[in-house]
């Protein structure tokens, strides 16, 4: 895992770092969103300012999705044994936290992590998924009980990320509802206090700051980018509607050649670095400028 993980491991710490000192890394992953409404702690909506968007990165605005999708079903047993099942974090928040003992940014969330499943406890549960797929579950336990873990920690795999829509780095956090839906996806170190404000505001409870939402199209579950209108790194201007359809829809069933197993929306969504999607992606979108969109493009039908 840590051969094969080590340029997840270095885009993860470059993102922890941003992350942490200007909250780039959530930034991120709201950068292609566009809020539908704001509002506050009561949930009463208002009009914002344009000079502070919604999808700007303050400290006084949260994001979460408005077409929230139901987190995949949960039935492990933890590092100690225990059993955790779906009907047991029913009307709890819920930090999904994909983590790994060598990862540098990892560590440095955990007391953060800590903190908030000390204080509130039974209303929220914080479920560490150990992608640790080389070290023993007993050398996590021992790592887990060395720097304080309170929460409940699972041996992940690549069948669970892929369960939540695959992990493009880690840390990497899902927040869920007390209704069991995904309204949230970070990676990276995130901002000093933002996992408290979203738990806060998702109990109920009093936050300073503002409650925007956004239309997932991919940035939480690929699955999603069907959804999307804007992909990153691809030219849409200048195309009709037709043939902006005609694009979007080619993208979205073609597969990206790289080996990530993704479409090309999605690769584009889960990695803006990959250069094959991206010049897959200018390659369709020339081919419908310059005439009728072909059924399949060529690199995919060797797929």
């Amino acid at each position: 895992m840590k051969k094969s993980f080590i340029a997840i491991l270095v885009l993860a710490g470059i993102a922890g770092f941003v992350g942490l000192l200007i909250g780039m890394a959530r930034a991120r992953h709201v950068a292609a969103s566009t809020p539908s409404a704001v509002h506050d702690a009561t949930g009463v909506s208002y009009k914002q300012s344009q000079d502070d968007p919604p999808n700007a990165n303050t400290d006084n605005v949260i994001l979460f999705a408005s077409n929230p999708m139901k987190a995949p079903p949960f039935l492990v047993n933890d590092l100690s044994g225990k059993v955790i099942s779906t009907p047991q974090l029913r009307g709890k928040v819920v930090i999904v936290n994909f983590w790994a003992t060598w990862c540098p940014p990892c560590r440095a969330e955990i007391p953060q992590l800590t903190a908030l499943a000390s204080r509130y406890k039974d209303r929220l549960e914080i479920i560490g998924v150990a992608m640790d797929d080389d070290t023993s579950p007993a050398e996590v336990r021992a790592f887990a009980a060395k720097v304080g873990i309170n929460y409940p920690i699972v041996m992940g795999s690549q069948t669970i990320a892929a369960e939540y829509g695959g992990v493009p780095a880690l840390p990497t956090s899902f927040i869920v509802d007390t209704n069991g839906r995904v309204v949230q996806k970070h990676v990276g170190l995130n901002p000093p206090g933002l996992f408290d404000t979203e738990v806060r505001a998702l109990l109920g409870l009093p936050i300073n700051a503002k409650v925007a939402t956004f239309k997932d199209t991919g940035q939480i579950f690929l699955k999603n980018a069907a959804l999307a209108t804007e992909l990153p790194g691809v030219d849409l201007k200048g195309l009709t509607p037709a043939q902006r359809a005609a694009v979007l829809k080619r993208l979205n069933s073609e597969t990206c050649t790289c080996g990530c197993g993704l479409t090309l929306a999605e690769c584009r969504i889960n990695d803006t670095s990959c250069p094959i999607s991206a010049k897959l992606a200018t390659e369709v979108v020339q081919e419908v400028k310059s005439g009728p969109p072909h059924a399949l493009h060529p690199a995919s039908a060797a797929n």
